[in-house]
């Protein structure tokens, strides 16, 4: 038995140490705690020197309001800030930091100086770590914070470290993430003595521009959602471009980066049906909320907050991106920039949307440019079906009835027949996005003519994606139909979950679910939506109350139910080798001009895309 040992005040240096444990992992976290030390002083104009990946150095040089000279020592004792004085001002707090450790932890892993200027004062003032005598400087207004030979005394942590290329970039992420949060101040980054990145002050769209590029920008669709009290705005990429990695996902939340799974999901929720395969989105948000409905002392290093009404917040994202992204294929077609704040449009390119780079076989690329402007004066007129009716045509009454495979047609004996219309558009077209179908190709393609270009058809993919979304319209516009179970399914559960059949009664109720408590921790599934009730309805009610527990609303029926929708889209959608006839494919491009998200199938594959004249042009080296 191991021997008692007395309870006594740990020492105030091992304090801090087992603080930084938290706070600073490696040589990005002291570079973020001192980059927001900076921010939270007034400066506009901030200089990062590394060396050794930050490993052997890391200094950071700020304009800002700097330190009187009575003020050093305190900035290295723990729990010492000027950030909040109160508890009210801890529950609204908009600076940066706000814990005073950051100083106090770097200092005890660390050999760490600091110098500052005040603008009053005459020179500047130098402090070597706590406990060390102040000395005077020179230097101009402002305060430089030096830390070197990181974990040099605790070898234990050192030896966690990676390779100094590998810490570098770690260094250069987490200053990309400073710096578009703060676009009005200006970044220089040093490394080993080399000039490596430098950001000048200007509008939040030239930041986004220096960091993450042109081709992030002509791939994006704008943001701009404000309800008042919680307001979202930025880019977030075309489906058709999203990317296999995750490193182009920035979410600020009141100027602050963080990794919220609220919203994470809500992203994710957004683009479900979209998405090929296992792409991932790549988006630049910020997201605004009043800070008493925030709580951002979660963690000592930041990176995580605490909505107060996360549900409302869930939606919220949820929402806005949806609407956005189903509005994106019209853009997509008629080649107009969405509705965005100046500063975000003047950077986005008015590529289309849907369309990739044509192929070219040797010479110059080919231009991925759009087709010109156009308003479809018929986009209200289009009917359910894919054949042409009279508009006003009677809606069906049951979702099965959209469920309707096209009837066959008469097949043309003579594949020259669907070549012999003429290829000049009737003058009543003249303004369609997708313009007049010319023929079919392969029993695959559809060829459509514009008045600026050629756009070639999925016929299957796009036809999918029609029937998906009107089978959606018509599972929303009227209740969910529930069936009530002949025997209720029962399973043991954790009181948790038993505890939120009440707290979110409306909500289950509201997505056709009646769930009872029989005990303490069993419940007992009595009705479902009848769309879901031949699957495992015990997985399915243990995924809602999962979700309801993690962000206070699900998503998961509507996932469940959107799953069979597509599955029943995609048989009964056209498939290849079916001859249209040229009533039958415009009817189709006239569905897509006025259908959400037309520019992807349900598997997030193109379903179109574009050459213009010029492309075409180049092709064929015409005009070179």
């Amino acid at each position: 038995m191991t021997p008692r040992r007395a309870i006594a005040a740990l020492p105030e240096l091992l304090i801090s140490q087992i603080a930084a444990g938290e706070v600073i992992e490696r040589p990005a976290s002291v570079l973020k705690e001192l980059l927001e030390n900076a921010i939270d002083a007034g400066a506009d104009n901030i200089e990062v020197r590394l060396e050794g990946g930050g490993i052997r150095r890391i200094a950071v040089i700020d304009n800002g309001h700097g330190i009187p000279r009575d003020e050093l020592p305190l900035a290295f004792r723990r729990h010492a800030t000027s950030k909040v004085q109160s508890l009210a001002e801890l529950e609204s707090v908009a600076s940066m930091g706000f814990r005073g450790e950051a100083l106090a932890s770097i200092a005890s892993v660390a050999r760490t100086s600091l110098r500052s200027r005040t603008a009053e004062a005459k020179h500047a003032w130098e402090l070597e770590g706590l406990g060390a005598e102040i000395k005077a400087a020179s230097g101009s207004q402002g305060t430089t914070v030096d830390v070197r030979q990181l974990f040099d005394s605790i070898p234990a942590r050192r030896k966690f470290l990676r390779t100094e290329n590998t810490e570098y970039g770690h260094c250069v992420t987490a200053l990309e993430r400073i710096a578009l949060s703060k676009p009005h101040i200006a970044f220089r980054l040093f490394h080993n003595d080399k000039a490596t990145r430098h950001w000048r002050s200007g509008p939040i769209g030239q930041r986004i521009l220096d960091i993450l590029g042109e081709e992030f920008l002509s791939q994006s669709i704008s943001i701009e959602q404000d309800q008042g009290l919680i307001a979202l705005q930025g880019l977030i990429i075309r489906p058709a471009f999203a990317r296999s990695r995750t490193d182009q996902q920035f979410l600020f939340v009141n100027g602050r980066f963080v990794r919220d799974r609220t919203v994470s999901h809500a992203i994710r929720q957004a683009y479900s049906d979209v998405l090929h395969g296992d792409r991932q989105p790549a988006y630049v948000l910020y997201l605004s909320v009043d800070p008493n409905t925030v709580d951002v002392n979660v963690h000592p290093a930041k990176h995580e907050v605490r909505f107060r009404d996360s549900g409302a917040v869930y939606q919220f994202v949820l929402r806005t991106l949806s609407a956005v992204l189903a509005e994106s294929q019209a853009d997509a077609v008629t080649h107009t920039t969405p509705n965005a704040s100046a500063e975000y449009s003047d950077h986005t390119a008015q590529g289309a949307g849907a369309s990739i780079p044509p192929p070219h076989f040797g010479g110059a690329p080919a231009s991925g440019a759009g087709p010109a402007t156009h308003s479809n004066p018929y986009r209200h007129q289009a009917s359910l079906g894919l054949r042409p009716q009279q508009s006003g045509a009677q809606s069906a009454q049951n979702w099965q009835d959209f469920y309707a495979p096209l009837p066959s047609s008469t097949a043309v004996s003579e594949p020259s027949a669907q070549l012999a219309p003429s290829t000049q558009l009737p003058e009543q077209y003249n303004e369609l996005p997708m313009g007049m179908a010319i023929a079919q190709l392969h029993g695959v393609y559809i060829l459509s003519q514009t008045q600026q270009g050629l756009i070639l058809v999925d016929m299957h993919a796009a036809h999918e994606r029609v029937m998906y979304e009107k089978l959606k319209q018509a599972m929303d516009s009227r209740d969910l139909p529930c069936q009530e179970l002949l025997v209720p399914v029962v399973f043991q559960c954790a009181e948790t979950d038993v505890a939120l059949l009440d707290e979110h009664h409306n909500t289950l109720n509201e997505l056709g679910l009646s769930l009872s408590a029989l005990s303490p921790t069993s419940i007992a599934v009595r009705a479902v939506p009848a769309l879901l009730a031949k699957g495992d309805i015990e997985a399915l009610v243990r995924s809602v109350l999962n979700e309801l527990q993690a962000v206070g609303g699900s998503e998961h029926l509507a996932r469940q139910r959107n799953e069979l929708l597509s599955t029943m889209a995609c048989h009964g959608a056209i498939r290849a080798n079916r001859r249209l006839t040229l009533d039958e494919m415009n009817a189709l491009l006239r569905q897509m001009e006025i259908t959400d998200r037309a520019d992807l199938c349900n598997h997030g594959r193109p379903t179109w895309v574009y050459w213009s004249m010029q492309d075409l042009d180049k092709l064929f080296l015409r005009g070179q």
